[in-house]
C-alpha cells in the first residue's frame, strides 16, 4: 500500500519564507505565525496519514455502489467523514458568522493539499461542498445564508454543482433543463445533469444542489440561464428536515480514476428550486463556484504528483537494479539502488521541481484571493482571474506528467494494482477535463483573460517579472542560474502576446492555433518566476543559519527547473509563431 507523508516543511517554506504570511497586511494574516501555522499542518498531516490515506486504495477497489436509490460510499468513508467534521477541518476557512473558524484561504489551500495527496476521491466531497458554500455566501439572500451555511459549514449538508448534460458540456448555452416560475416564488427545475461529481452519498443528512437550467424570459441560449439551490431534502421553516425533494440517481458513473467519489448522473422531476442570485446572471453567480473549484483542481494535479513522488523516491532507494556507471555503491548488495542511475534521478528531479514551483504557485494564488476579499485589492482580483486557467490547465497536464512518471520508476510493478501507483495516474487524468477542460482553459487565457480589463493585469504580471530581475540583478548568487533564465522565458511569454496581437484581429485562428502552447509557455514562467523567488528566500535563509541540508536541496532543485525545464518556453513560442495554418491545413473530411 502506498504511503503518505505531509511535506510540512515545504509548505512552512512557501507560507513563511516565501509569502511571509505573518507580515502581510491582510485581514487575518497577523494570526499566521511560524508556530501557529506549524500546528495546523502538523495536525492535517496525522488526519491524512491515520485516517485518509489508508482508504486510498480501499475507495479505488470498491467505489460506490447505488442501493434502492441511495449511493453507498466505500467501507470506513463514513467514520472518516465524520472525524474530519468533527476536527473542524471542513470549516478551516469558512465565515465564523456561520460557524466556521475564519482563517485565510491560503491555510484552507495548504491544508486542502494534504488531504487531497492522501485522499483525492475522499476529499472531493467537502472540496465541491467548500464551493457550493462559497456561492451561497457570495450571492444568497440573508435567509438563504441562514438556512444552509451553517449546516454546509459543519458538512452536516454537502454541496455540488450541477452544469453538464448529456447533449453539452461547456456550452451552456445548449442546455435543455428548465426552471418553471411557482406563485410561491420557488421553481420546479425539470432536465437531467450528468458528472456530478458526490452527487449522492451516505456521508450527510442532506445534499444542497446549486443546478444551473433556463428559466422563462431570459432569451435563447446562456441568456437565460439562472443558478437554483435544489435541496435533496426540503428544509421546513424551523430549518428541520422535511420532504424529499424531486430530485434521484439515475446511476453512478463507471469511471477510469477516483472510484471512491461518487459521480452521479442526477435527474430533476419538477424538483423545488430557490432562485440564488439574479434571475438570468447564473454564469455570474456559478463562476463563483467555479473559480475557487479550478484552483482547487490545479492543486489536485500538483497534490496527486506529491503523493505519487513520495512513493517513487522510496522504490528508487529500495529497488536494487543494475550498477552505477561510475562504480559499485551498494558493495553489500547484489546490485545498487535505482536512484544511482542518471536518469532516475532526472525522473525523480522533474517531478521534485514540478511539485515544490506548482505548490509555490497555488499557495501564491490563494494569496491573491485573499487580497482580493479580505483587502478588496483590484489589482490582486485582475491578477489571480489572468492566472487561473494557467494554474488549472498547465499544472493538471504537468500533475499527470508527473503521476506517469512515478509509476515508471517502479517499472513493471507500477503497472500492477497491487502497488498503488496506478491510481495515483488514474485519479489524476480528471483533472485535466472537468471543471473547463484543458483546452477550454487555454482559449479562456487567450481568448478573454489577456484582454481583460484593457490588458492591465497581464501587464502587470510581466511588470511584476521585470521589476523582480531589476530589483535583483546585483545578486550573483541568482543572476545566472535564475535571473537570466527567467528573463529569457518572460521575453519568450511578451513575444507570444506581441504575436497574438498583431494576428489575432486579422485571424482569430493565428490565436486560438497557438493558445495551448501560450497557457504552458506561460506556466513555465510562473513557476520560474516562482522557483527564482523562492531561491531568494532560501539563500537569506542560509545566510540567517536555516536549516543548510534543506535550503541547499530547494536550490539545486529550483536550478534543475530553471536549466532543463525553463528553455520549454522557446520551443512553445516556436510553435505559436507558425500561427494557424499547419493547425487547420486539412479539411475536415481529410481526417
Amino acid at each position: 500500500m502506498p504511503s503518505y507523508t505531509a511535506p510540512v516543511k515545504d509548505l512552512q517554506f512557501v507560507l513563511q519564507n516565501l509569502l511571509n504570511v505573518a507580515e502581510v497586511d491582510v485581514p487575518g494574516y497577523g494570526d499566521l505565525d511560524a508556530g501557529f501555522t506549524a500546528a495546523v499542518l502538523e495536525e492535517a498531516g496525522k488526519v491524512a496519514r491515520d485516517v485518509l490515506a489508508p482508504l486510498n486504495m480501499v475507495g479505488d477497489r470498491e467505489g460506490c455502489h447505488l442501493e434502492n436509490g441511495i449511493v453507498r460510499t466505500p467501507t470506513g468513508f463514513k467514520a472518516a467523514f465524520d472525524a474530519m467534521k468533527d476536527g473542524g477541518w471542513t470549516a478551516l476557512d469558512c465565515d465564523p458568522d456561520y460557524g466556521g473558524q475564519g482563517l485565510p484561504y491560503v491555510m484552507g489551500t495548504a491544508v486542502g493539499e494534504i488531504f487531497v495527496s492522501a485522499n483525492m476521491a475522499f476529499n472531493m466531497y467537502q472540496g465541491l461542498t467548500h464551493g457550493a458554500y462559497s456561492a451561497i455566501h457570495a450571492h444568497g439572500t440573508d435567509a438563504q445564508k441562514a438556512t444552509y451555511l451553517p449546516k454546509m459549514v459543519t458538512c452536516d449538508w454537502t454541496g455540488t454543482m450541477n452544469l453538464t448534460e448529456p447533449q453539452c458540456g461547456t456550452d451552456l448555452g445548449l442546455m435543455r433543463t428548465k426552471a418553471i416560475p411557482q406563485a410561491d416564488g420557488s421553481y420546479l427545475v425539470t432536465g437531467t445533469k450528468i458528472f456530478i461529481s458526490a452527487g449522492d452519498h451516505d456521508l450527510a443528512d442532506n445534499i444542497i444542489h446549486l443546478v444551473l437550467p433556463n428559466a422563462p424570459g431570459g432569451g435563447d441560449g446562456i441568456k437565460g440561464v439562472s443558478l437554483f439551490i435544489v435541496p435533496k431534502v426540503l428544509v421546513n421553516a424551523d430549518g428541520s428536515l422535511g420532504a424529499r425533494n424531486a430530485v434521484s440517481v439515475g446511476k453512478i458513473e463507471e469511471k477510469m480514476g477516483i472510484h471512491g467519489n461518487a459521480t452521479c448522473v442526477m435527474n430533476y422531476d419538477g424538483a423545488v428550486g430557490y432562485l440564488l442570485g439574479d434571475l438570468h446572471k447564473g454564469m455570474r453567480a456559478m463562476f463563483t463556484m467555479m473559480n475557487e473549484a479550478r484552483l482547487g483542481v490545479g492543486l489536485q494535479g500538483y497534490a496527486v504528483a506529491e503523493a505519487a513522488y513520495q512513493n517513487a523516491v522510496l522504490y528508487a532507494k529500495d529497488r536494487l537494479q543494475g550498477r552505477a556507471v561510475t562504480g559499485v555503491e551498494n558493495p553489500n548488495g547484489p546490485a545498487d539502488p535505482l536512484i544511482v542511475h542518471p536518469d532516475i534521478r532526472r525522473n525523480l528531479m522533474d517531478q521534485k521541481s514540478f511539485v515544490e514551483g506548482a505548490r509555490a504557485f497555488t499557495l501564491w494564488g490563494a494569496h491573491l484571493i485573499d487580497r482580493s476579499k479580505r483587502s478588496g485589492d483590484h489589482a490582486a482580483e485582475g491578477m489571480i482571474s489572468l492566472l487561473t486557467p494557467v494554474i488549472k490547465g498547465f499544472q493538471t497536464d504537468k500533475g499527470f506528467d508527473m503521476a506517469v512518471a512515478a509509476q515508471q520508476i517502479w517499472g513493471g510493478h507500477g503497472y500492477i494494482e497491487d502497488g498503488g501507483m496506478s491510481q495515483f495516474a488514474r485519479d489524476a487524468r480528471i483533472a485535466m477535463i472537468y471543471e473547463g477542460a484543458n483546452g477550454v482553459q487555454a482559449l479562456d487565457l487567450v481568448g478573454r483573460k489577456l484582454a481583460a480589463d484593457g490588458g492591465k493585469p497581464v501587464m502587470a504580471f510581466f511588470a511584476m517579472v521585470k521589476d523582480f530581475i531589476k530589483e535583483n540583478e546585483d545578486d550573483a548568487v541568482l543572476k545566472d542560474g535564475f535571473l537570466e533564465p527567467l528573463k529569457k522565458a518572460s521575453k519568450d511569454a511578451q513575444a507570444a502576446g506581441m504575436y497574438f496581437a498583431a494576428n489575432g484581429m486579422k485571424n482569430p485562428n493565428d490565436a486560438l492555433a497557438g493558445s495551448y502552447d501560450f497557457m504552458h509557455l506561460m506556466g513555465h514562467v510562473c513557476l520560474g518566476l516562482m522557483w527564482a523567488r523562492m531561491a531568494k528566500a532560501a539563500y537569506a535563509g542560509l545566510a540567517a543559519g536555516g536549516d543548510a541540508a534543506f535550503l541547499e536541496a530547494k536550490i539545486a532543485t529550483g536550478r534543475y527547473y530553471m536549466a532543463r525545464h525553463l528553455p520549454a518556453t522557446a520551443l512553445h513560442l516556436a510553435r505559436i509563431q507558425t500561427g494557424a495554418e499547419p493547425v487547420m491545413a486539412l479539411g475536415a473530411e481529410a481526417f
